[in-house]
């Protein structure tokens, strides 16, 4: 302590000497004043053994697993989904051949909304950004040639999710893949929609009970896929800041495993299928310090609050993207750059799988060069820079440490708001959590008006470039109609009585409290298409309104 307070003092000294106190000091995105200098005296006492520990074990501050890097990378899987099923698997092809470790499987958005392709509403966006999926068969083209026993797949599919899940059991069944083998994830996140993206369809309340469905089919006949990754980046992207994105995230994971633990399923079982999948900024040191705290919050949340007492529990695991809204259309190439700033915030704190978007991915659907280019800047952070010779290679920085403490704090308090004001669904369905995002979205979007954030290239150093031709993505116009000519094919060679019935099924048990998972099984290996499917669910579950306001 006397050696704390001699440090406080000399540095005190030196603020003053050199008049550093007179610099303003600057901020950052958690929410609190950046010092010009950080010393033993920023770090509280007991920050070593009790918070830091060891990696693999509780709290899990320095790491999920013990030896991280230095045994197994972190994922390596870029987004990837365009124009019709053949498209995509030539596309996922050419990425695992040139190293991907897995697929993100990207949707179009009348699937997201659950609308088959030639449903009046959809024609204009079938196929744009992401795959268009109508039928089983749309999945069975899709993974043609693509083991899924061997391909770590995420289903990057939120309100949907149960529904494309059902489809990729089917065909791994095709494929004679025992389910015990299928590894990867799904979002499977619905109450995250509400906040952001929209692309939500009924209310919160039938949406948690559709995805909890899902959950525990996992849980009971895919030990080793991941049912529940919560979809924090979405949260990121519709304008939350770092601490928003984890707290909002930790409130929304605790909706599932309390449904789940309510079914009779133990708080291990349940906690340790629990992933996230967050967003990531290019403040890569504060944003490995906040995913530091996070994992030190929610080890003390599982333990506390839950009784969990597996590391596999206990343990926050996630993976992440930075978020393509912080990529830019003027001087598209400056965005890789960017992006392999941001990736080390996800390496730096601890990431179990990565996606870097290419650089054109914020206004176009990425080349085969540009989809290249990010794989391989993930490829050479790897193994060229050395990030991955030490475990938690930031540990004991003075000026990580101190804002570790205070991510971990800012968390907690934002969480502790969230429960005491009602929940989240209760924020969710009043537009609370809506607006809180996009109030920060607001105040990013005019710092970056006035020049306070600076751009480059933006609203800093512009000029030079604008204009000039970039290369993007062709749409393939003949996609839309091969696509809808396969859906009309398959609703001709399908045996119509037998979807009629599974489809009947499907509402009397949606009308009930059996989980869905083995009807919607039955239903789409009778073929029967994303649109019936979502519309027999509106029957029972009913549809979502905006709250006034929310925006």
């Amino acid at each position: 302590m006397e050696n704390e307070e001699l440090i406080a003092q000399k540095k005190r000294q030196w603020l003053e000497k050199h008049r550093i106190n007179q610099i303003p000091k600057a901020k950052s995105e958690i929410g609190c004043d950046i010092e010009p200098l950080y010393t033993p005296d920023d770090v509280r006492p007991d920050n070593d053994l009790e918070n830091l520990g060891f990696p693999g074990e509780y709290p899990f501050t320095r790491g999920a697993y013990p030896a991280m890097y230095r045994y197994n990378l972190w994922q390596m899987r870029p987004y990837s989904g365009f124009g019709t099923a053949e498209a995509t698997n030539k596309r996922w092809k050419y990425l695992l051949s040139h190293g991907s470790s897995g697929i993100i499987w990207a949707f179009d958005l009348p699937t997201h909304l659950g609308m088959d392709s030639d449903a009046p509403d959809a024609r204009r966006e079938v196929g744009r950004v992401g795959v268009a999926i109508d039928t089983l068969k749309d999945v069975e083209i899709l993974f043609d040639g693509i083991p899924l026993d061997r391909a770590a797949t995420t289903l990057q599919l939120i309100s949907l999710a149960p529904v494309m899940l059902a489809m990729y059991i089917a065909v791994a069944e095709k494929q004679g893949v025992p389910l015990s083998t299928l590894h990867g994830n799904i979002p499977n996140d619905p109450l995250i929609e509400y906040v952001s993206r929209g692309t939500w369809i009924f209310p919160p309340g039938p949406s948690v009970r559709f995805a909890v469905d899902a959950m525990e089919y996992c849980i009971q006949h895919l030990p080793k896929f991941s049912p529940m990754a919560v979809r924090g980046g979405v949260l990121r992207e519709g304008g939350a800041d770092m601490v928003q994105e984890i707290a909002y995230s930790f409130a929304v994971a605790m909706v599932y495993m309390d449904a789940l633990i309510k079914r009779g399923h133990s708080p291990d079982e349940v906690a340790s299928r629990v992933t996230y999948y967050f967003g990531v900024g290019i403040e890569f040191l504060e944003e490995a310090a906040c995913f530091r705290g996070a994992r030190r919050l929610w080890a003390k949340l599982m333990k506390e609050r839950y009784g969990v007492k597996s590391a596999s529990g206990q343990a926050l695991k996630f993976s992440g993207s930075v978020y393509a809204s912080s990529f830019r259309a003027r001087e598209p190439e400056i965005n890789l750059t960017r992006g392999a700033f941001g990736l080390l915030g996800l390496v730096f704190g601890g990431t179990q799988g990565a996606f870097l978007p290419a650089l054109d991915e914020s206004f176009a659907l990425p080349t085969e060069k540009t989809a290249r280019l990010a794989l391989r800047t993930m490829q050479v952070c790897a193994y060229e820079t050395g990030v991955t010779k030490t475990i938690d290679p930031l540990a004991g920085s003075y000026y990580i440490e101190a804002l570790t403490d205070k991510a971990e704090a800012q968390i907690a308090k934002l969480l502790d708001e969230v429960e005491k004001t009602g929940g989240v669904v209760h924020w969710i369905e009043k537009g609370h959590l809506q607006r809180k995002c996009t109030d920060n979205a607001y105040r990013v979007a005019k710092d970056e008006e006035s020049g306070e954030k600076v751009v480059v290239a933006v609203n800093k150093f512009t000029g030079e470039e604008e204009g000039r031709p970039f290369e993007i993505h062709k749409a393939d116009p003949e996609g839309v109609r091969r696509q809808i000519e396969r859906l009309n094919q398959v609703r001709v060679e399908r045996d119509g009585e037998e979807v009629k019935k599974c489809l009947e099924d499907l509402r009397r048990a949606a009308k009930g409290t059996e989980n869905l998972m083995p009807y919607l099984i039955s239903a789409v290996k009778a073929y029967a298409s994303v649109g019936e499917i979502i519309e027999t669910l509106k029957q029972e579950f009913g549809l979502f309104r905006e709250p006034a306001g929310a925006f």
